[in-house]
């Protein structure tokens, strides 16, 4: 099955991670990818490298601002690609969080998105795609679509992220 959890609320990677958890419980085997997202020892990054190992990877550059940094972020994005698309024949689920924004960015193509689910596809493995924005063409190709929506948020009161909540 392909899997999307998109919008603008809060939750998109929490959901991957809740996912992950509960194929994990089923005896599935389990990849995890982050693709904007460094190694920054997040709540959810410490536990999923203990649980997956070397199935876990944090391949990202952090958020993309900059024009001139668009080499740099599209080849983190092309590197965490490689690997996830090796991992799909040894695994059973594969996560790939934010890897929408990557998209909507123009660091990975769609063609590259559309290569990537066919061969989940012939594999047989699960995949989970989450990231805001979620195009049309991508929604119509996948199983199952999660929009998560802002109703509020602690930001907007000047609330900064808080340990355990944002990260």
């Amino acid at each position: 099955m392909i899997l999307i959890y998109t919008g603008n609320g809060k939750g998109k990677t929490s959901a991957c991670v809740g996912q992950a958890l509960r194929a994990l419980g089923q005896g599935l085997r389990v990849g995890f990818g982050q693709f904007m997202k460094k190694d920054v020892r997040a709540g959810e990054q410490i536990m999923l490298e203990r649980l997956l190992g070397e199935n876990f990877r944090a391949g990202g550059r952090g958020f993309f601002r900059r024009e001139e940094e668009r080499e740099e972020h599209r080849a983190a994005a092309l590197t965490l690609l490689g690997w996830a698309r090796g991992q799909l024949p040894h695994l059973d689920m594969l996560l790939l969080d934010e890897s929408l924004y990557a998209l909507r960015a123009g660091l990975l193509e769609r063609a590259e998105v559309e290569t990537l689910l066919s061969e989940a596809r012939t594999a047989g493995c699960h995949l989970v795609l989450s990231g805001r924005d979620a195009p049309q063409w991508l929604m119509d190709m996948a199983d199952l679509v999660t929009e998560m929506g802002e109703i509020k948020h602690q930001a907007q009161s000047g609330v900064k992220a808080q340990r355990g909540i944002e990260f």
